[in-house]
C-alpha cells in the first residue's frame, strides 16, 4: 500500500470536497487556482490508496428518521462476530469497537416516532458474551455536521464561499424507492458518474441531475469525506460520554464546537447527555485535552472515556477492506460483506 502524506494542495482539495462532493475538478482547480489535470490527479492518488472516499448521505432528519448511540458490551471473542452482524444492517451508520475490543458503539437510524425495524437483540448473533446494550436518542447535533474542522481549515474564506452550496430547509422532500437505490451508489462512491446512478435507479441522466439538484437543495442529500484522521497528524481517536447540566448544554456544546480535537458531538438522552468523537495525536494529548479543556467547562459533571481501537463502518457502505497507516484495518473483514444502504456520518 503506498504511504500517503497529504502536502497543502491535498488539503485544500479534501476541504473542497467537504464543500461540495460532487464539484467538478475544473470548479475546484479553478478556485485552487491549479490545474484540471492535477487537481484530477491527486484525486486519484488519494481514491486509489484507499485513505480517501466521498460518499453521498441522506440527511435522518430530513427524511423523517431519527439516530440512536447505540453501546454494547461483550466479551472479546464476541466482539468481531456482533460487529460484523451490525456492519450488514441496512440501519447502521457506524460502527466502531471501543476499549480494547470489548465494547462496540454503533449508530442506528430509525424511522421517526417508531423503533421498527431497530430492534437489536432479536437479530444479533445468539451469544451468553453480550454483557449489556444500552441506546441514547440523538436529540441535536452540535458539531461536525459540516465535516470535522481538523479538515476543514484548508481554505481562504473566499475559496471556501465560491464552492458552498445553498440549502433550503423549507423545501419538503418525500423519498422514492429510486431514490433509495440512488442513495445506494452514492453510499458507496458520491462521485459516481450520472450513467451509472441512471443505470441503478432506470432514470434518464437528466432526471438523474434534476433529482440530485432537488435533493441537494432542499438538504436531504449531502456529501462527506472519509480519511483517516491519522493523515493529519491525530490518529489517537476516543469517544466522550459527557454527563452536564441542562442550564449548561448550550455553553458546553457550543464550547465542542470550538474545540479542533472534536469531529462530532451531539446531546442525546440518557445519564451521559452529550457524545463527542475526538481525535488527538496521542494518549498524552486525550490527557490534556481532558484535564485541561473539557475539565475546565463549568457544568460538565462527569466523562467517560473510551478509546476507539477499530473502525468497523463509517458514514457509507464498506466496500473492500482498506489499511490505515500502520497497518490497522479501517473497513470490516471479508466475511461482513457490504452494507447495502447508506447512513449519516459520525
Amino acid at each position: 500500500m503506498e504511504s500517503v502524506v497529504l502536502d497543502a494542495l491535498d488539503r485544500q482539495l479534501i476541504h473542497a470536497l467537504q464543500l461540495d462532493g460532487r464539484a467538478s475538478f475544473s470548479r475546484i482547480a479553478a478556485v485552487l487556482g491549479s490545474s484540471d489535470r492535477t487537481v484530477a490527479r491527486r484525486y486519484q492518488r488519494l481514491r486509489g490508496a484507499g485513505v480517501l472516499r466521498v460518499v453521498g448521505l441522506p440527511d435522518a432528519r430530513r427524511v423523517g428518521m431519527v439516530e440512536w448511540f447505540v453501546r454494547i458490551q461483550c466479551a472479546p471473542q464476541a466482539a468481531m462476530p456482533v460487529a460484523a452482524a451490525l456492519v450488514r444492517r441496512a440501519d447502521t451508520a457506524w460502527v466502531g469497537l471501543s476499549s480494547g475490543g470489548t465494547e462496540i458503539t454503533c449508530v442506528i437510524q430509525a424511522r421517526e416516532g417508531s423503533l421498527n425495524g431497530s430492534l437489536l437483540l432479536p437479530k444479533l448473533p445468539r451469544t451468553a458474551s453480550l454483557t449489556s446494550v444500552t441506546a441514547q436518542c440523538e436529540l441535536r447535533k452540535v458539531a461536525g455536521a459540516a465535516g470535522w474542522s481538523g479538515r476543514t481549515s484548508a481554505l481562504e474564506p473566499e475559496q471556501a464561499a465560491a464552492l458552498a452550496r445553498p440549502v433550503d430547509p423549507s423545501r419538503t422532500v418525500r423519498l422514492t424507492e429510486g431514490d433509495e437505490r440512488l442513495f445506494g451508489v452514492l453510499a458507496g462512491d458520491g462521485r459516481a458518474v450520472v450513467p451509472d446512478l441512471a443505470a441503478a435507479t432506470g432514470w434518464s441522466q437528466s432526471s438523474v441531475r434534476r433529482r440530485l439538484e432537488e435533493l441537494r437543495r432542499a438538504g436531504a442529500l449531502y456529501f462527506d469525506i472519509e480519511i483517516d484522521p491519522a493523515l493529519y497528524g491525530r490518529g489517537f481517536g476516543a469517544m466522550l460520554w459527557l454527563t452536564v447540566l441542562p442550564a449548561e448544554l448550550d455553553r458546553v456544546t457550543k464550547a465542542l464546537a470550538a474545540h479542533p480535537e472534536v469531529a462530532y458531538a451531539a446531546v442525546t438522552t440518557g445519564r451521559s447527555n452529550v457524545v463527542a468523537v475526538v481525535a488527538c495525536r496521542d494518549a498524552d494529548d486525550l490527557y490534556g485535552y481532558l484535564a485541561t479543556r473539557i475539565g475546565a467547562l463549568p457544568g460538565v459533571l462527569g466523562a467517560e472515556t473510551t478509546p476507539v481501537t477499530r473502525y468497523i463502518k463509517q458514514a457509507g457502505t464498506v466496500l473492500v477492506p482498506a489499511r490505515r497507516p500502520g497497518g490497522l484495518s479501517r473497513s470490516a473483514p471479508p466475511a461482513a460483506g457490504p452494507a447495502p444502504s447508506p447512513g449519516p456520518p459520525c
